[in-house]
């Protein structure tokens, strides 16, 4: 087979004239050429396109460049609102993991693989946290560690707080089963849920860390969920399925309810947003607001 050639670059202009020979209709060219100043012409057009036309298609009738920039700026409003939350949760789990796992295995205890369930997975971890290590050397409180302590060894609650929320989903799911229960017994979920919910965030905060697409987007990494929520139709591969998740996690919180009144309001502002391609049931508020039982 053939491999394609490089695409030649396109002027600004060149993009406008492009998107307007696909049938895409802009009612603003000047407002257009601004926005493709700002927003490269990839990110945007290639993401916000998905169900405006088919692939290597032209677009549906009707479809304006317009609508394309309400979907991009909804989305960076909306992952503006989610970032946040996220944040929460990996900061409260960091300790959480960090408390126990000292009390129990003592403050250098990751670094015994007897510790862990997995061996090979538990040698990978500490080749992670060797170049986190080496990375974050020169700031303060890892230099303290690093010159003033017994083999420059480094306690985990320190060591936790230049980890990745990626990197301390993967320490969670190497942790032994009992271990894994004990953490995720003081949100009140069971351990296998709580580790797919964990990694599926993590995931989901990686995209809104790189500016990534949170509309229309199906997710790789899935979370395992209740089957109250799946029974109302929440599908884990949508975004949805992952604030079903975090919903369980903020119980009761007033931050969480914030976040419920901000979501509405973004979704009143953006009218042409579509909510089921990004999982939303039709009483997404009550099944997003209602404290059920964590029964499976």
């Amino acid at each position: 087979m053939e491999l394609k050639k490089q695409q030649e670059p396109l002027s600004v202009k060149q993009q406008i004239e492009n998107l307007k020979a696909l049938n895409l209709t802009i009612e603003d060219e000047a407002a257009a050429m601004n926005f493709l100043n700002d927003v490269s012409y990839f990110r945007f057009v290639k993401a916000y396109s998905l169900g405006l036309k088919p692939k290597n298609g032209s677009y549906y009738d009707g479809a304006t460049f317009e609508q394309l920039m309400e979907l991009y700026r909804f989305n960076s409003k909306f992952r503006q609102l989610l970032f946040p939350l996220i944040e929460r949760v990996e900061i409260n789990l960091r300790c959480r993991i960090a408390n126990y796992f000292c009390c129990t295995y003592g403050v250098l205890g990751y670094k015994d693989s007897k510790n862990f369930a997995d061996k090979a997975y538990h040698t990978a971890f500490l080749q992670d946290i060797h170049a986190e290590i080496i990375r974050n050397k020169n700031t303060p409180f890892m230099k303290n560690f690093l010159n003033n302590y017994k083999n420059g060894d480094v306690p985990f609650y320190a060591l936790v707080e230049i980890l990745s929320f990626g990197t301390l989903s993967k320490f969670y799911k190497n942790m032994k089963n009992p271990d894994k229960k004990q953490v995720a017994s003081t949100y009140g979920i069971g351990y296998t849920y709580f580790e797919s919910w964990i990694e599926s965030i993590a995931y989901v905060r990686n995209l809104c860390a790189h500016y990534s697409r949170l509309y229309n987007a199906k997710l790789t990494k899935t979370p395992k969920l209740y089957h109250q929520d799946s029974k109302e139709g929440a599908a884990n591969n949508r975004i949805f399925g992952v604030l079903c998740c975090l919903k369980h996690l903020f119980v009761g919180d007033r931050h969480w309810a914030r976040f419920l009144d901000n979501m509405e309001m973004l979704f009143e502002k953006y009218t042409y947003v579509d909510l089921n391609t990004m999982g939303f049931t039709k009483n997404w508020r009550e099944l997003l607001t209602l404290s059920t039982p964590r029964t499976a």
